[in-house]
C-alpha cells in the first residue's frame, strides 16, 4: 500500500505534468513552424545562388556581402525589437515580424543589381530582428529553468527542419518552375517560400496568447499551478538581474554573445554554403543537391533533441556545450580534405551539424538562469545581436576565400578554431549559476 507521502507526490506531480504537456502542445508546434519559415526565408538564398549568380552576373564576393548584410539590419534592430515585444506582447509583435519578413523575402525575386540585393537583404534582417530572442524570452514566461533545455530544443528543431524540408523543396522549385510564367527558378523560390511566413504571421493573432493569464485553454487551477511553479523558479534564482542596465552591461551576456558568435560562424557557413559544397563535390542536379543538403540537417535535429534532453536530465549545461563544440570543430576542419568526395562531405558535415547545432538549445537555456524580466529580454537580444555579426563575417569570409584561393578551407579552419576558443568562455561560466 502506498504511503501518504507517495500519494501526495502523485497527486501533485500528475497535474503538473498534464499542465506542461498541454502548454507544450499548444505553443511549441506553432512556434517551431514559425522558426522553420523564418530560417527558410533566411537561407534559401544559398539555393538561389546556384542560378542567380550566373544570370545576374554577381561575383562570389558580392553574394557573400549581400548574404551578410542581412545581419547588419538584424543586429541593429535586435535589442529594440525585443524591448518592444516585452511592452506590446508576443501576439502583435511576432505577427508583425513574420508578415513583414515574408513580404520582403518575396520582393527578392525582383532583384536585378547588386545594390538592390544589398538593400533588400538589409531590410529583411531588420524585419526579422527580434524573432528568435523574442520567442526565447516568451518561453521563459511559461517554463521554469530546469525544463527549458528540452523545450528550446523542441522549438528550435525548426532550424534543421527548414533544411530537411527546404532543401529538397528548394531544389524541386528551381528545377521544375524555371521559365514558368516568364520567371526563373530562383525567382519562384523566393515567391513560393515567402507564403508560409505571411500565413503563419496572420495565424499568430489566434495561436499565441501574450502570457499564461491570457491563455483561454488553461483552467483557473492550471494558471495558479503554473504561477506557483514559476514563482518557485524565481526563488531559486533570487539573485537574478531584472533591469535593462543589468541585461546590457553584463559581462556574462557579452560572453554568451562571444560563444554564440562561434556557433553561428559555423552554422551559417553550413546553412548558406552547403549547396555549394555539395555541387563542388560533383553533384549537379538541384533536386539531388537539395536532398543531400537535408541529411546534415536531419543529424542536427537529432542532435538537438538528444543533447537538450540530456542536459535537462543531468541539470548540466557547460559540458553539454563544450564536448559538442570540440567534436564539431574537428569534423568541420576534416571536411576540407574531402572536398571532391560527396559521401565524406555529407557525412562530416552531418557530424558537425549534429554537434554544433545540437548544442544550441542548451546554450539558449543559459541567459535566463541569471536574468529575468527586462534584463532577460535585453540579454537575449544583445547576445543574439553580438552573435549575428558572425553572419556578416562568415558569409563575407567564405565568398572572399573562394574568390581569392578557389577553396573554402581557410575559412572553415578559422571557424573551427573559433569554436575551440569559445569553449574556454563556456568553462568560465560559473557551474553553480548555469547548471540548474
Amino acid at each position: 500500500m502506498p504511503s501518504a507521502n507517495s500519494s501526495t507526490v502523485t497527486s501533485v506531480t500528475d497535474p503538473i505534468k498534464a499542465m506542461y504537456h498541454k502548454i507544450t502542445w499548444k505553443l511549441i508546434p506553432f512556434l517551431c513552424f514559425c522558426y522553420l519559415a523564418a530560417y527558410l526565408d533566411r537561407i534559401n538564398i544559398g539555393f538561389a545562388k546556384l542560378q542567380m549568380l550566373s544570370q545576374l552576373q554577381f561575383s562570389e564576393t558580392a553574394f557573400g556581402l549581400g548574404a551578410g548584410l542581412f545581419f547588419v539590419g538584424y543586429i541593429l534592430f535586435e535589442v529594440p525589437s525585443n524591448l518592444v515585444l516585452e511592452k506590446v506582447g508576443a501576439k502583435i509583435w511576432i505577427a508583425r515580424i513574420m508578415i513583414t519578413w515574408g513580404l520582403l523575402s518575396a520582393c527578392t525575386m525582383l532583384v536585378t543589381t547588386p545594390t538592390q540585393f544589398y538593400v533588400l537583404r538589409f531590410l529583411l534582417g531588420a524585419a526579422e530582428a527580434g524573432f528568435l530572442p523574442g520567442v526565447l524570452f516568451y518561453l521563459t514566461t511559461w517554463f521554469p529553468t530546469h525544463r527549458r533545455g528540452r523545450i528550446i530544443a523542441l522549438f528550435m528543431i525548426g532550424l534543421p527542419l527548414s533544411s530537411v524540408i527546404g532543401g529538397p523543396l528548394s531544389g524541386w522549385i528551381m528545377g521544375h518552375f524555371d521559365q514558368a510564367a516568364g520567371l526563373r527558378g530562383w525567382q519562384w523560390l523566393f515567391l513560393v517560400e515567402a507564403v508560409p511566413s505571411v500565413l503563419l504571421g496572420i495565424g499568430t493573432f489566434w495561436a499565441l496568447p501574450n502570457g499564461p493569464a491570457q491563455a483561454k485553454w488553461l483552467s483557473s487551477e492550471e494558471k495558479v499551478l503554473l504561477e506557483g511553479e514559476l514563482r518557485l523558479d524565481d526563488a531559486d534564482s533570487k539573485d537574478s538581474k531584472t533591469s535593462f542596465k543589468d541585461g546590457f552591461f553584463n559581462l556574462k551576456v557579452w560572453m554568451l554573445g562571444g560563444i554564440d558568435f562561434s556557433i553561428l560562424l559555423s552554422a551559417y557557413a553550413m546553412g548558406f554554403w552547403m549547396p555549394t559544397f555539395i555541387r563542388n563535390a560533383g553533384v549537379i542536379d538541384p533536386f539531388h543537391i537539395g536532398v543531400l543538403t537535408a541529411l546534415p540537417s536531419v543529424a542536427a535535429l537529432l542532435g538537438m533533441l538528444f543533447i537538450g534532453a540530456s542536459s535537462d536530465r543531468h541539470r548540466e549545461r557547460r559540458w553539454h556545450i563544450i564536448v559538442p563544440f570540440l567534436i564539431g570543430s574537428v569534423a568541420m576542419a576534416t571536411s576540407t580534405f574531402f572536398t571532391h568526395n560527396v559521401a565524406a562531405t555529407v557525412a562530416l558535415f552531418a557530424i558537425a551539424s549534429a554537434a554544433i547545432i545540437g548544442a544550441v538549445p542548451v546554450f539558449f537555456s543559459l541567459p535566463a538562469t541569471f536574468l529575468k524580466g527586462t534584463a532577460a529580454a535585453t540579454g537575449f537580444a544583445l547576445a543574439c545581436s553580438l552573435a549575428n555579426i558572425a553572419g556578416l563575417v562568415s558569409n563575407s569570409m567564405m565568398g572572399i576565400a573562394i574568390d581569392v584561393t578557389g577553396s573554402s578551407a581557410g575559412a572553415l579552419w578559422f571557424f573551427a578554431g573559433c569554436l575551440i576558443l569559445s569553449s574556454l568562455l563556456v568553462v568560465a561560466l560559473p557551474a553553480k549559476l548555469v547548471n540548474r
